[in-house]
């Protein structure tokens, strides 16, 4: 089982104006990782997901990738 990333790097909160740590999170096609697939807990991956549609609502990321 993978480890957490956000508790190995110690970040507390997931910013949504950081779009390169988002995409990380991201597949090609521009949707967010399962927790299963990215090893993120589920409480990061629900501060993961949130940060992503801000990010995409802000228009920071694309909704989709074509």
């Amino acid at each position: 089982m993978k480890q957490c990333y956000f508790s190995q790097n110690n970040i507390k909160h997931v910013d949504y104006k950081d779009v390169e740590l988002l995409k990380k999170f991201l597949n090609p096609h521009g949707r967010i990782l399962a927790t299963k697939r990215s090893g993120v807990s589920a409480k990061y991956q629900r501060k993961l997901a949130t940060a992503v549609k801000r990010a995409r609502f802000m228009g920071l990321l694309p909704f989709t990738a074509r």
